[in-house]
């Protein structure tokens, strides 16, 4: 199955990408880690994003498309794979399709903005050891304190109610105008997220069919 993730930032998309990978034995694919291993490896897209990444500039839209093409004609991707974090926009879905870049499905995860926000300012994490911990979902033993190192539980910036109401703004903008593109292919399916991640993760099972 060659299937695209997409969902706001908070909804679960990348737990859901590491359960799909498992049930299928399929690579899950980050344009960041993506484009970090083409630098190492030295390849033409590589060395191509290393020049603008050094000169302290974005990377095209069609450097990465050409390094995820490059990343996709891997032996793991032979039986399919999840692209999680690309394409962002649609001028980014268009490239990829022009590349020749096949996609079977394309998954939505629906979450209420309400819920993410509630969700994510609730994450606190061991500022000495990373657990992470929720103040409603998965309390600490102790309050404000990790059960594994004793170490103080914080808010990270992106947590904060603020940053993550700017990246939802960003994500609808930009990003959920995807599902109109994809649905037009009839490859667009949609999962709702549930409070349990195993009820969550049994609705992107049925909704993929795996």
């Amino acid at each position: 199955m060659k299937l695209i993730l997409l969902g706001a930032p908070g909804a679960g998309k990348g737990t859901q990408a590491e359960l799909i990978c498992e049930r299928l034995s399929i690579p899950s694919i980050s344009t960041g880690n993506m484009i970090r291993e083409a630098m190492k490896n030295g390849t033409e897209m590589g060395k191509k994003a290393k020049s603008f990444v050094e000169a302290g500039n974005l990377v095209p839209d069609e450097v990465v498309i050409g390094i995820i093409k490059e990343r996709l004609s891997a032996d793991d991707c032979a039986n399919g794979f999840i692209l999680d974090g690309f394409p962002r926009t649609i001028p980014q879905a268009e490239a990829l399709d022009n590349m020749g870049v096949e996609i079977d499905t394309v998954l939505s995860i629906e979450v209420e903005d309400e819920k993410i926000v509630k969700r994510m300012s609730g994450r606190r994490v061991c500022e000495s050891c990373g657990a992470s911990y929720h103040i409603e979902y998965k309390k600490p033993e102790k309050e404000g304190v990790c059960n594994l190192c004793g170490g103080k539980l914080i808010c990270r910036k992106d947590d904060a109610p603020e940053t993550v109401l700017d990246r939802l703004k960003v994500f609808h903008e930009q990003t959920e105008p995807l599902k109109g593109y994809y649905e037009k292919t009839g490859k667009l399916k949609l999962a709702y997220g549930q409070e349990e991640l195993s009820d969550t993760t049994a609705l992107v099972f049925k909704a993929l069919g795996i």
